[in-house]
């Protein structure tokens, strides 16, 4: 009886040293969480698989929530100090909430990184103390609109004839950027300034809304022959093209270039050519991999990321996207 009880003790000590030690492991597992503004969008779904992919390699928690207006945002923060996350990655809904955002990571001593939309002040000053990994967004807008006058000479088009769509988000600096990258390109090449008919996308941030914005712009130029078409990313570009084929627009009329490349493909795929004639192709694997694997290794290592990296993009047409998209990981 004697030994069995001592062979009972010393099993329940080493269960209890085993548990102790599983429960430190689990309590010193870095934890990272990241946040974009919303989960739908295809550009942030493929930078968590790119993150998830570096939660895997390295071994951390990715808590991936979605933060659609500053309220969510301020929860969220609240959830991941709750959890003991020790980082934070975030694509804000909301440029100026970032002196909030700021206080609030550092109350819970959650070290920062913003990505995609840099955060900035009250008075729109960005905030150079954040780490920030970013597009950019004002060279990729004059991609964006050197491909629209390049195609526009190939199709021997007279610029008199034609009407630039232009899908435009003022409140955000880096959709503002595009779309002014891309009229700048196009007036220096001759572009008739009067032909620019710059559409507000106030509905919101998806294909319905940009066609639904985009079929009042069209309906007030109805003797408008030839269509060029741009926003800040794909699906305002593709709204945009659901609107000329409502108004019976042929496809050959109409030049439509995005920029992502994630959610353009889709157009790409179809047997026929739409208006949709290309994108540029951002890289996902970098805004959600690099930030990922920055943030474990500032983290784990107390290695700090540089201050400001800046990903550039590559034009893809129904010719190029599957040997482009491939190199980025996303076939």
């Amino acid at each position: 009886m004697k030994k069995c009880l001592i062979v009972a003790v010393v099993v329940a000590i080493a269960l209890t040293i085993a548990g102790c030690t599983k429960g430190s492991e689990t309590d010193n597992k870095v934890k990272i969480g990241f946040l974009v503004k919303s989960k739908t969008e295809p550009w942030f779904q493929t930078e968590w698989k790119f993150a998830d992919e570096a939660a895997a390699k390295y071994g951390f928690d990715l808590i991936k929530l979605e933060v659609a207006d500053g309220t969510a945002v301020n929860k969220q923060l609240d959830v991941l100090g709750a959890q003991g996350a020790q980082g934070v990655i975030i694509c804000t809904p909301n440029q100026k909430l970032g002196p909030a955002i700021v206080k609030k990571a550092g109350e819970y001593n959650m070290k920062l990184m913003s990505v995609d939309d840099r955060l900035v002040d009250a008075d729109g000053n960005s905030l150079t103390d954040v780490h920030h990994l970013g597009i950019s967004a004002h060279e990729i807008g004059k991609m964006v609109g050197q491909t629209l006058v390049d195609e526009m000479q190939k199709r021997g088009w007279k610029m008199e004839e034609v009407g630039a769509l232009a899908l435009t988000i003022d409140s955000l600096e880096t959709a503002k950027q595009r779309t002014d990258g891309a009229i700048e390109v196009l007036t220096a090449n001759g572009f008739p300034k009067a032909n620019i008919y710059t559409t507000p996308w106030k509905a919101g941030y998806d294909i319905g809304t940009a066609l639904a914005d985009s079929r009042v712009t069209l309906t007030q130029h109805p003797n408008v022959k030839y269509w060029i078409a741009f926003a800040s990313n794909d699906d305002g570009v593709l709204g945009a093209v659901r609107a000329t084929e409502e108004k019976q627009i042929p496809a050959s009329n109409v030049i439509g270039v995005g920029i992502n490349g994630t959610s353009g493909v889709d157009d790409f795929k179809k047997a026929s050519p739409t208006g949709f004639f290309a994108s540029i192709l951002l890289s996902p694997k970098k805004h959600g991999y690099g930030t990922a694997e920055a943030m474990y290794k500032w983290i784990k290592d107390g290695v700090e990321p540089p201050k400001e990296t800046w990903t550039s993009g590559i034009l893809i047409t129904r010719e190029n996207y599957k040997e482009e998209m491939k190199k980025e990981g996303l076939d």
